[in-house]
């Protein structure tokens, strides 16, 4: 608020219906962190009977102990850093060099290759006929099923694109080349260096993408030993919801086991969700600079 300005009714009652807004989005965000937290250390006899309901109840940290003993939640974490590290490297190998060709009013053709990208944005093959492909390929059952087929998405180019048409002058392009610079040394020593704000949106965006897929793990691998965490996870998922479905036609002994198994599958699952989001929320700290400044790519242009 500028100082000196008298703020008239409508401004005011504006303010506090903002905050407001703001506080009821903050409750709606924030609610489910904290329940996910203190289920993760809290009696799941409890949680199921929906006696937590906010902070933790009955503490116990056994849910995190299985969670470091179990080693195909350990092989999961590998899988998924692996994936996520490889994927992204090739995700913004791709999508950085397409982007900076096609914001180059030099190219020739490049309308008619943006046409040709952004068809894909709304038509594409189906999950058959990619399947098939990656089968041809011989690319089932290895990590290149996982990283290749999203190699790059169309609106972050679209997005990068627009980062080094409205950030970058044409003017520093053209002095470069007047002094002999190729265009592949312009790319590598003059536009990377200059646009650290897109790289980190864009690798901020693929690798939580990668960070979370699991549904191309579970077409295209066969080995439980390759699948990466959030496949793990949902394993403890359908182990929990068979236990829980099953335990109803069961014998009372038969049941109870099925239930304390339920119970100890609900406890990890909560402990494994932590585990796998803690990495992503600590990394965000180091590209939040740069993300607030990607985010507002083409809003101010001077």
């Amino acid at each position: 608020m500028i100082s000196g300005v008298k703020e008239s009714r409508r401004d005011k009652i504006f303010l506090v219906l903002n905050y407001m807004f703001v506080f009821l989005a903050f409750l709606v965000v924030f609610y489910p962190l904290i329940y996910i937290v203190s289920a993760s250390i809290s009696n799941p006899k409890l949680v199921g009977s929906g006696e937590m309901w906010l902070w933790p109840k009955g503490i116990t940290f056994d849910g995190y102990a299985r969670v470091f003993q179990n080693s195909n939640i350990w092989t999961g974490y590998g899988n998924t850093i692996l994936y996520t590290v490889v994927g992204t490297a090739i995700n913004l190998a791709v999508t950085l060099p397409a982007a900076y060709a096609l914001s180059r009013k030099d190219f020739t053709g490049r309308h008619f290759f943006m046409g040709l990208f952004m068809v894909t944005m709304f038509f594409g093959g189906g999950l058959v006929p990619t399947y098939l492909l990656v089968k041809e390929l011989h690319l089932i059952n290895t990590i290149w099923a996982i990283v290749l087929p999203s190699a790059a998405s169309i609106w972050n180019i679209i997005v990068a694109r627009t980062f080094f048409q409205s950030s970058l002058p044409r003017e520093l392009q053209e002095a470069a080349q007047i002094d002999g610079c190729t265009n592949l040394r312009l790319f590598m020593k003059i536009i990377l260096p200059l646009s650290m704000p897109i790289i980190a949106v864009m690798a901020l965006f693929y690798g939580v993408g990668n960070w979370n897929s699991y549904f191309s793990a579970l077409i295209y691998l066969n080995e439980a030993a390759k699948y990466p965490l959030q496949l793990v996870l949902r394993q403890i998922l359908v182990l929990q919801e068979t236990a829980a479905q099953g335990s109803g036609a069961m014998d009372s002994s038969t049941a109870s086991a099925l239930n304390s198994k339920a119970e100890i599958a609900a406890l990890v699952k909560y402990a494994v969700i932590i585990v796998a989001t803690v990495p992503v929320i600590a990394i965000y700290p180091f590209l939040q600079r740069y993300f607030v400044q990607g985010v507002m790519i083409g809003s101010v242009k001077g």
